[in-house]
């Protein structure tokens, strides 16, 4: 990480550059009041004065900033809390070398700086990446300190003291230990070297590969900082479906150019591995992960890429999934592949992610199994430097998935989270879709392996099953757009990602108070509503496209709006049919003991709660269970009616949250504020498009009418399935 020894200056100077010459732009405002219009580039660390009365009575507390400058690290941890406290307080605090007088903020490590050495404080369990924040007294005046025991604490310290004034949390008598649950926290770019993006709603890949190494975009330290803020300290640059010629010299010097930026905010840089770049770039006739040949090419290559990035982090690998090469192809096992990057890698302390997301050419009787069947017979037979990354659900990143049946069944395996913050089956950049519930769902989901409190977090966390190394990863949203996530609301899901990584146990309402605060406005009058607007947000999609259980119904390839009626192609579990299985008795696709039994890969008590009819969540009913249209479900309702109540529910939370919006107009800028409502203007008639297509389509099974009081369809079936949109973001 970016401790003192690995963090030495190369790019200092550039980053002091940049942040004077932000600095100078912010002092030039102040001093003529300008109000301006915002875009959203600030994303959360948006550095407004704050109000008079808080200032009055915390102001006393900042006057200095005693920070060593003896690393990059270390550098950047002083220039940004000048740059967001002359932001907040109104006025430039200097750096100076030692206390003089009152409100001093002492930065460092007991390593860097003998003023921290001597306030004796704990930091034996707080790792290399915790800190803390403690009101002291130094030389007899109060003070605050910022520690750690490596300089990246100290970065993340700083960002957390800068997130209590951006909130206007009390400052009194500071008490604070932290340190993140989980090592490796991750984003996953799906850019491609040509800059498309695959599932990406935000513009061009923010990497400019045909300009790097020589052209480093300011953009990219803006990116370190905002991803260091919330405690993320890893980066996959490339997509999993890889591309061999991102392992080729020309582009090894591109990542190191990247990973030069990165590196002072605590930011590892990781790559995509294609199986068949020994074939592909080196000429070799296989890559048989067994052949000694392909051993000693991967050998020789993780030495090269280490040659350009000493703390690179290892590889994050898809293989034999939808079509991409892996160790099945010469009859080799996941285990057998995922080693082989191992051992070369295990010499320069990288790691291997392997993906858990497979399936095989054959069609399966249920793909929601595969997984599960694939990797759990492997448990314990890979090498300690590889981890599995798992989707949050057995399927793929729909609006609402049980757990992963894999969470909790390989004790001896390493499992990492997967989660999709940007919005690829959830409308993608239009639709205001809160994340931070459905990850909060899912890690406070119990797996029961070991008695109640086995949740999907202490998995995660390593608590559970005693993991030498635990991770999170969340596949990315980030793209050339100004406000760099497609819309405004988007950047809360990049920053609820980050929280939960550091700390899967918080409270998404807590975040969603927290990034409203800092993004747009403290005043209680806009938190609450905006909160809870945020908070029914993801509800509201789950009922206008997939309720009670229902998943998969999205248009072919592109994913872009409802397609209930697909069939046919080159794989049946591509299809939508093949998921929701409606026939005129009935809906859902049957995976209890009678149909796929795919239940029985979760323990025995989730097993029969998730198995039974009478038991299970209403939310998962169609997930397991095939149910005819007249079955009475818990309100009262035949099945059919509670489809169409719902379908219409989320329509309705729509049309409230425009009008909740509308209504803060005076606490947001007009730009910010013009660009939601347009995009919640989207979200409300793609809402009802999305009811009315697949209400017009189940009907045609179900045979009943539409209850009273609920409109029908505004068209015909045949108009619904007769849209096409070949040019569709993402793809």
């Amino acid at each position: 990480m970016a401790n003192r020894s690995a963090a030495r200056r190369p790019m200092h100077g550039a980053v002091v550059r940049t942040v004077c010459a932000a600095l100078a732009l912010l002092a030039t405002l102040n001093i003529h009041g300008t109000a301006r219009a915002e875009d959203g580039y600030e994303l959360w660390l948006r550095y407004r004065p704050v109000e008079p009365a808080w200032l009055a009575r915390y102001r006393p507390h900042a006057t200095h900033i005693v920070v060593p400058d003896d690393s990059a690290t270390l550098a950047v941890a002083g220039d940004e809390l000048v740059r967001g406290l002359e932001g907040l307080l109104d006025r430039r605090l200097p750096k100076v070398a030692a206390v003089s007088g009152p409100g001093a903020l002492v930065l460092g490590t007991p390593a860097s700086s003998p003023l921290i050495a001597r306030l004796g404080l704990d930091l034996d369990a707080l790792g290399s990446e915790g800190y803390v924040l403690r009101s002291v007294r130094i030389d007899d005046h109060p003070a605050i300190a910022i520690a750690a025991n490596e300089d990246s604490g100290v970065l993340y310290g700083v960002f957390h003291f800068l997130r209590l004034v951006q909130t206007r949390a009390p400052l009194e008598a500071l008490a604070i230990a932290d340190a993140p649950a989980v090592q490796h926290r991750m984003l996953n770019h799906w850019d491609n070297l040509d800059r498309t993006v695959e599932r990406g709603y935000a513009g061009a890949s923010i990497w400019d590969w045909h300009k790097l190494p020589d052209y480093l975009d300011p953009r990219y330290v803006d990116y370190a900082r905002a991803n260091a803020s919330i405690g993320i300290n890893g980066t996959v640059l490339t997509n999993v479906n890889a591309n061999a010629v991102s392992l080729t010299p020309m582009y090894l010097k591109k990542a190191a150019a990247l990973a030069n930026v990165f590196r002072p905010y605590g930011i590892r840089v990781f790559l995509t591995a294609r199986f068949s770049a020994p074939m592909e770039i080196g000429g070799l006739a296989t890559a048989d992960p067994l052949d000694p040949r392909v051993r000693r090419w991967w050998q020789a290559k993780v030495a090269e890429i280490y040659a350009h990035i000493p703390d690179f982090g290892g590889f994050l690998v898809k293989a034999n999934s939808e079509g991409q090469p892996g160790p099945q192809d010469y009859g080799r096992s996941h285990a057998e592949g995922a080693n082989m990057l191992a051992e070369a890698l295990a010499a320069h302390g990288g790691l291997v992610i392997w993906r858990a997301f497979v399936y095989s050419h054959e069609e399966p009787d249920d793909r929601a199994k595969q997984a599960y069947s694939e990797f759990v017979p492997l448990d314990g037979e890979f090498l300690p430097n590889v981890m599995l990354q798992v989707k949050n659900g057995p399927i793929d990143f729909q609006p609402r998935e049980p757990f992963h049946p894999l969470f909790g069944a390989m004790p001896r395996t390493p499992l990492m989270m997967e989660f999709q913050i940007t919005k690829e089956y959830l409308g993608f950049a239009t639709h205001l879709v809160y994340l931070a519930p459905l990850y909060e769902e899912t890690l406070r989901a119990d797996t029961r392996v070991a008695g109640k409190g086995s949740t999907v977090a202490r998995v995660i966390d390593g608590s559970l099953h005693g993991y030498a190394r635990t991770g999170m990863a969340g596949v990315a949203n980030i793209g050339t757009d100004r406000n760099w996530s497609g819309s405004h609301f988007d950047q809360a899901n990049w920053y609820a990602f980050g929280r939960l990584a550091w700390n899967p146990h918080l409270s998404s309402a807590e975040i969603a108070s927290e990034w409203l605060r800092m993004t747009f406005s403290n005043d209680a009058r806009f938190v609450a509503p905006a909160r809870d607007m945020m908070m029914r947000s993801r509800e509201a999609v789950v009922d206008y496209m997939t309720p009670l259980g229902l998943h998969h119904l999205m248009g072919r390839s592109h994913h872009y709006g409802p397609g209930p009626w697909v069939d046919g192609g080159p794989r049946a579990d591509w299809t939508s049919v093949y998921y929701h299985r409606a026939t005129e008795q009935g809906i859902g696709f049957d995976r209890t003991a009678s149909g796929s039994n795919a239940v029985a890969q979760y323990a025995p008590e989730i097993a029969a709660q998730f198995g039974d009819r009478k038991q299970v969540p209403e939310k998962f009913l169609l997930w397991f269970h095939h149910v005819s249209w007249d079955y009475r479900t818990r309100s009262g309702r035949t099945l059919w009616d509670e489809l169409v109540h719902r379908y219409t529910r989320g329509v309705e939370t729509v049309k409230n949250m425009r009008l909740t919006w509308q209504g803060l107009g005076e606490f947001v800028d007009a730009e910010r504020h013009a660009q939601v409502s347009a995009f919640l203007a989207i979200q409300e008639k793609e809402a009802r498009w999305w009811r009315d297509a697949c209400l017009a389509y189940f009907q045609t099974f179900s045979r009943r009418p539409f209850p009273p009081d609920y409109e029908p369809p505004r068209h015909s079936l045949e108009h619904y399935r007769s849209l096409e949109f070949p040019y569709a973001p993402g793809i």
